[in-house]
């Protein structure tokens, strides 16, 4: 039996290799896409109220009546620049999330080739070299054990940062809306 690899064995890999960088393609470019729609729809909105702005202020009659049109527009304005920023977020996490998907199937893809090939090897290793497979299979173990503390501690930072711009959006938007309403009780 050989250690090495067969020409079935390296088409298998380059297969898998191109199915990996085929998904990989179609995710970036399903984000870019959304990406797109998503800045199309917000410049088409923001063409649309900018007109409909416009001819609301040359539409006032006095001062009074331009100021109070210029703090009711201008919450508007904040709250969808507000779900804009969140929408393009969203767009990220998710793709971010997916390439982390992709990147954990292939450390265990990886990881699975590895342990095979060290069992292999210790089938065929010489007597007494049971200590050194036994030491390479702990160091493995130790890796793959620091990359999931790793994995779970970057989640978490991940979760934690969402939250935060959750909560940013959430009083941004209170304080717009807040700033917009003072004008109105002074009138």
């Amino acid at each position: 039996m050989s250690n090495f690899a067969t020409p079935e064995q390296f088409a298998a890999a380059n297969k898998a290799n191109i199915e990996t960088l085929l998904t990989l393609a179609n995710s970036a470019f399903a984000s870019a896409e959304r990406l797109a729609a998503l800045n199309l729809n917000t410049a088409r909105s923001i063409l649309e109220d900018g007109v409909a702005n416009t001819k609301a202020l040359l539409a006032a009659k006095d001062v009074q009546e331009l100021l109070s049109l210029q703090a009711s527009l201008a919450q508007p304005v904040v709250e969808k620049a507000v779900a804009y920023a969140r929408s393009v977020y969203e767009i990220t996490s998710q793709s971010q999330e997916e390439l982390s998907k992709l990147f954990e199937a292939q450390v265990a893809e990886l990881n699975k080739g590895v342990a095979t090939a060290l069992d292999k090897a210790a089938k065929s290793a010489p007597a007494g070299s049971d200590v050194a497979v036994a030491a390479v299979k702990s160091a493995i173990a130790a890796a793959n054990s620091a990359y999931d503390s790793m994995s779970k501690a970057a989640k978490q930072v991940a979760e934690i940062a969402e939250a935060n711009v959750a909560a940013a959006t959430n009083a941004t938007v209170k304080a717009v809306s807040t700033a917009a309403k003072a004008p109105k009780k002074a009138a």
